[in-house]
């Protein structure tokens, strides 16, 4: 079965939505358990193209003419389950789809008919929202929790036990070789133990190109482990009987208190840096903490190369795998490195530190398109905001299916707002000819020329296409 793109929203039990009096539904067929992240109702005799996957997928059989390629063509696109309307088609479920959803593995359920289908799609939407809801209260609470144990007077414990509470397991600290340095929860069994010692050993913590995370399991246990920054190599195991949603969440905000804890004494700048990080990481205001950082306005950089980070004057510095990220004072000159190629972004205050990365990495790709060792962020329009390189191949593949007359018949038609008539005089033939290619164009990209969002999205590829086009000419020039 091909991979499938399973919406990030999260799942609803299949026997959760069977639980619902209000709607009847019955499972005749496949297995009683399934995540559904969607409703999808088609009745299409096939409706594989239209599957992301993850989905119910619901019909009253109106072209149902091959029950067995139907319900293989359904598990082939990765639906979670089939919920098949009983009349006004069918009085009953056919036989023949009973039988090929369960050799497929594919749940079946019976809609009565008093039950819509627009019902059953409300109840997963709502189903699907309590537990988005259930996460992020989960997710609130477990942050709330750790920020107290890291205060405590004995915090690196303190946060351990605290999130072995919260994920309902074991957490422990282990040093470079796997060993468990300090622990708190249930103790994994010792297959558990010895796949964490080999996840840490994964890990490599410190080495360029490392993974920063790695998840496995092992006798019946969900494992993660986790990086921690600094240089001791240190690395956060977690064992759990589930995983949840949020569960990377919370490991995650207590991986960075550990980082902090456990990393060699700071002098009273670096702390209250340190102090701003964690504010921020537990959801206060950016310009709150933005004292704590130092005077504004800050501007980021984005540096690649080889050996040591560049040094630009500033001791906030992220570095690792010949890639370095660089907070320095918006005042503060920065100047070309050698063996370095540098972007750096346009000075701002600390509400605003996110677009300033964003604007650092497009300067850094640009640098690097131009062979220039350092590229400032100019303001611009939302060309601006896209990096060249990736439009320009982002529209030979939109583009590919079309040849020419289609394409300039396609840009004359987009730039004269759609008009049959104006086109038709702009490239001298008649306006059935203009209606026929577009007609073709339409069906070659599959999409609908009527919609603002296609016409948008074909003009940008349009324009990034001659801009690259132009660029090798003049290259080549």
């Amino acid at each position: 079965m091909p991979d499938t793109s399973v919406p990030p929203t999260p799942p609803v039990p299949l026997s959760a939505l069977l639980a619902r009096a209000d709607l009847g539904l019955r499972r005749i067929a496949g297995p009683a358990e399934a995540d559904v992240h969607g409703v999808h109702a088609s009745e299409m005799a096939d409706p594989y193209p239209y599957l992301l996957g993850g989905e119910l997928l619901l019909t009253a059989g109106v072209q149902l003419t091959d029950a067995r390629r139907f319900a293989a063509r359904v598990a082939e696109a990765g639906a979670a389950a089939l919920g098949f309307g009983v009349t006004p088609v069918y009085d009953t479920v056919p036989a023949a789809l009973v039988e090929a959803c369960e050799r497929h593995g594919l749940p079946l359920l019976e809609v009565p008919p008093p039950t819509t289908f627009s019902a059953i799609a409300r109840a997963v939407w709502d189903l699907m929202t309590r537990a988005r809801h259930h996460e992020l209260r989960r997710v609130a609470q477990a942050q709330q929790g750790l920020a107290a144990a890291a205060a405590r007077p004995d915090p690196v414990p303190a946060v351990l036990h605290q999130l072995a509470t919260r994920l309902g397991g074991w957490a422990g600290l282990l040093d470079p070789e796997g060993e468990v340095l300090r622990a708190a929860g249930r103790e994994p069994a010792p297959g558990a133990a010895a796949a964490l010692r080999r996840l840490a050993a994964v890990l490599a913590p410190g080495t360029p190109g490392s993974p920063a995370s790695a998840t496995d399991t092992g006798a019946g246990a969900h494992l993660a482990a986790y990086a921690l920054a600094g240089p001791q190599g240190l690395v956060l195991g977690t064992a759990t009987e589930k995983r949840e949603a949020g569960d990377h969440t919370v490991a995650g905000v207590a991986c960075v208190l550990l980082s902090l804890l456990t990393a060699p004494r700071q002098g009273a700048g670096e702390a209250m840096r340190s102090a701003a990080l964690v504010r921020l990481l537990l959801g206060a205001d950016p310009a709150e903490v933005a004292p704590l950082l130092g005077e504004p306005p800050w501007s980021v950089v984005h540096a690649r190369g080889e050996g040591a980070p560049p040094d630009l004057g500033s001791p906030l510095v992220e570095a690792g795998d010949g890639h370095a990220r660089v907070l320095v004072p918006g005042g503060q000159e920065v100047g070309a490195r050698p063996g370095w190629t540098l972007g750096v972004s346009a000075p701002v205050p600390a509400g605003e530190l996110a677009a300033a990365d964003a604007q650092a990495g497009r300067a850094l790709r640009r640098a690097e398109a131009t062979r220039s060792p350092l590229v400032r962020h100019r303001p611009g329009g939302y060309a601006s905001l896209v990096d060249p390189e990736e439009a320009a191949a982002h529209a030979r593949v939109l583009l590919a299916p079309l040849t020419e007359p289609l394409l300039t018949t396609l840009r004359a038609w987009l730039s004269l707002h759609g008009s049959w008539d104006r086109t038709a005089t702009a490239l001298g033939v008649h306006r059935n000819t203009v209606r026929q290619r577009l007609a073709r164009c339409a069906a070659l990209l599959d999409a609908d020329l009527d919609d603002m969002d296609v016409r948008t999205e074909l003009w940008l590829a349009l324009r990034s296409a001659e801009g690259r086009a132009q660029a090798h000419s003049g290259q080549c020039e």
